[in-house]
């Protein structure tokens, strides 16, 4: 175990101990292990080599090369259930590995009908062992492979879409941009193009007063506040300085309908 450790802290790893802990639970065998310890010490995420990510309590399913679901993006959890009644429909939309639609689901403490969809195929193999209705994950481009008799009916969506400029992908640590599709971290020049998708596109599925909310960056609120209010929401910026979390919220008013 020391040995682990060591190695471990000599590559980088903060929580060498707890790694090393959850590597050896995970091993079946000293050469198995021995082979876990490897992948770690080269930079892959620990989540993708333990084969599960935990978030807001929920241990998922995570397959190599898939976006791990960050802390800070649990605020776009708190913002949804926040807006959810009884018997809201609520989408996770560019879901990855369906984080969002398990905790809201699991958290609301009332019944919700609850939809994911993403373009990645191995997230969302992912996602549909991970939330309850398997049948309710849709794997397709932002709203195109949802079912129709969803438009104009969706209470609540949370969107958690890629906002990393592209140039800066290669400053992003390792982890992320060695290990994570790129289609789950680029953003575009600017860092909104999925964004600016996403703005123009949700008013046709948000039901009247329907709640929008999308994860940004403190550098790209502003901007991404004004991309929905041109596109006709009321819209405004919402910050969690405990989890270094921004994102805005996008209410569908009349106009945007």
């Amino acid at each position: 175990m020391d040995g682990i450790v060591a190695r471990l802290r000599a590559a980088g790893c903060v929580f060498a101990e707890d790694e090393a802990a959850l590597l050896v639970e995970s091993a079946s065998s000293e050469v198995e292990l021995d082979a876990l310890v490897e992948r770690r010490v080269i930079g892959t995420p620990l989540e993708q080599i333990l084969g599960w990510a935990e978030f807001r309590g929920i241990r998922l399913v995570v397959e190599p090369g898939v976006f791990v679901p960050r802390l800070r993006t649990g605020f776009l959890v708190d913002l949804a259930l926040e807006a959810a009644r009884p018997g809201a429909v609520v989408l996770d939309l560019c879901c990855g590995i369906g984080a969002l639609a398990a905790s809201i689901d699991a958290e609301a403490g009332v019944a919700l009908d609850v939809f994911a969809a993403d373009i990645d195929s191995a997230a969302v193999r992912c996602a549909r062992r991970n939330v309850e209705r398997a049948d309710r994950v849709f794997e397709g481009d932002l709203f195109a492979p949802l079912p129709v008799e969803l438009r104009g009916r969706i209470d609540v969506i949370a969107v958690n879409a890629p906002y990393v400029p592209t140039d800066e992908i290669r400053h992003m640590p390792s982890e992320a941009r060695d290990f994570e599709a790129s289609i789950a971290l680029d953003g575009g020049e600017d860092g909104l193009d999925m964004h600016r998708r996403v703005a123009q596109e949700a008013a046709a599925w948000l039901a009247p007063g329907g709640l929008l909310v999308i994860e940004t960056s403190a550098e790209q609120s502003e901007r991404t506040r004004a991309l929905f209010a041109d596109a006709g929401f009321d819209a405004r910026i919402e910050t969690d300085e405990d989890r270094d979390a921004m994102a805005v919220a996008a209410t569908c008013s009349v106009r945007a309908r």
